[in-house]
């Protein structure tokens, strides 16, 4: 049970450092800090696993491009929606939360290639 806590905890962290990386990148997204950006990655993830959950239900058979297409939209809702729960995290609209959501699965397959390698 402990070993499962730490990986919550580092997945959160590295969540955190690539929101901080993605908002030094001026891709539509601005966090006042590592606390902002720690508070915003478990914001993220409850918010995304409810919409994955949700869409599961939906049970929709639709082939890669449309599927990569909704995922990428409701990633930005999901970034839009954090943005009113988090103080110190702005999302600039529709169209910066799409570059944001765009910008944070490139950063975070990049640091996890890295650290992949690290490992």
């Amino acid at each position: 049970m402990l070993g499962s806590i730490v990986n919550i905890v580092l997945m959160l962290v590295l969540a955190a450092v690539v929101i901080m990386i993605v908002s030094k990148l001026n891709a539509g997204l601005v966090v006042d800090g590592f606390g902002s950006a720690f508070i915003a990655a478990a914001v993220i993830a409850i918010v995304a696993g409810i919409a994955t959950w949700l869409l599961g239900l939906l049970n929709l058979n639709l082939g890669i491009l449309v599927a990569v297409i909704v995922y990428l939209i409701v990633a930005a809702i999901v970034l839009m929606v954090s943005d009113k729960f988090v103080p110190g995290m702005k999302v600039d609209g529709f169209a910066g939360a799409i570059m944001a959501a765009v910008a944070i699965g490139v950063v975070y397959w990049l640091l996890s290639l890295l650290l992949g390698m690290l490992l």
